[in-house]
């Protein structure tokens, strides 16, 4: 047995036991890696992997152990190259940042600059998508640190420290009716006055969206959800139009550049929200990341991560 047929393996399970899927991933063949695979089960003298005629329908009961195995083994590998590069080229190297939309946006632009002043040889990589997209990266290594509020506290595997918080704001257009009412009204605006407008807000996903629903539900009251969408700006450009109103994760509201909206803080509607960043349990972390983890948060110091990292149960 080798490396390279453990990496088979592992790929395979990732790409949903889809060959083909796998052996492009690994710049391969799919015959190469089917026959690494067979040769592989015949040398153990079980069966990893369920067949329907050729095709591979899942994990046999001795495969779901082989395929634990593996990812350690695997895992450990990462890690001595890590081990290698930390020492060999101490500031030099890639840092792949998982994030949504939101994190890439409005906090990233305040941090990203300060780490490249300090590690100008490091290649930084930004990779958008929605929470759960983001917890499977760090999962299977294809990012070393995801930003996101859902999700990453849920995924057994991962280390999550909080960042920072936030609560939700309501924007609206400067002709709005919701826009006259004074600072001490604006604060204490209810449900039911939101529910009385078109709302355009975050898709299901993302940036607290599970709280909206929630608060209204717990109401009795259906919101006109009009539109939804992955990021604030876009949210805001449907309010400057006129589709409705918007609600938004604070941070993404700034009256300085938003001159064309007014805010309303919705903080008592649905509540105080959480954003983490997480990296996978048992890794091998470069320095730089744990530099950059304490630029994101200074709390979040090396033996505060290292502490949370051990604590993390290991994915299996």
């Amino acid at each position: 047995m080798n490396l390279q047929q453990f990496r088979f393996v592992r790929e395979t399970i990732r790409r949903n036991f889809n060959l083909t899927d796998a052996a492009r991933t690994l710049f391969t063949s799919q015959p190469g890696v089917s026959k690494a695979i067979i040769e592989f089960e015949d040398e153990l003298g079980v069966k990893i992997f369920e067949r329907h005629g050729k095709r591979i329908k899942g994990l046999t009961k001795p495969g779901h152990v082989v395929a634990q195995v593996i990812e350690r083994i695997m895992r450990e590998v990462d890690n001595l190259k890590k081990v290698s590069d930390e020492f060999a080229r101490r500031d030099e190297g890639g840092l792949v940042i998982a994030c949504t939309h939101a994190q890439a946006r409005y906090i990233l632009p305040k941090v990203i600059p300060a780490f490249r002043a300090r590690f100008p040889k490091v290649r930084v990589s930004l990779a958008e998508g929605n929470p759960p997209h983001l917890a499977k990266m760090v999962l299977h290594e294809q990012a070393d640190v995801a930003i996101a509020t859902e999700t990453l506290a849920q995924t057994p595997g991962l280390a999550a420290l909080p960042v920072y918080s936030w609560e939700h704001t309501i924007v609206v257009r400067p002709d709005h009716p919701l826009a006259e009412l004074t600072s001490s009204a604006a604060k204490q605006i209810s449900l039911e006055q939101v529910a009385q407008y078109p709302v355009v807000t975050y898709d299901h996903a993302f940036s607290g969206r599970g709280a909206i629903d929630k608060a209204f539900t717990q109401a009795g009251i259906t919101p006109d959800i009009v539109l939804e969408a992955i990021d604030a700006d876009v949210i805001k450009t449907y309010v400057d139009v006129g589709l409705g109103i918007g609600i938004i994760a604070g941070m993404a509201f700034d009256p300085r550049r938003d001159k064309g909206l007014v805010g309303l803080p919705a903080g008592h509607l649905f509540g105080t929200h959480t954003t983490r960043v997480a990296v996978k349990s048992g890794v091998f972390l470069r320095d730089y990341v744990y530099v950059l983890l304490e630029m994101l948060a200074p709390e979040l110091t090396r033996e505060v991560v290292q502490e949370a990292i051990d604590k993390a149960p290991r994915a299996e």
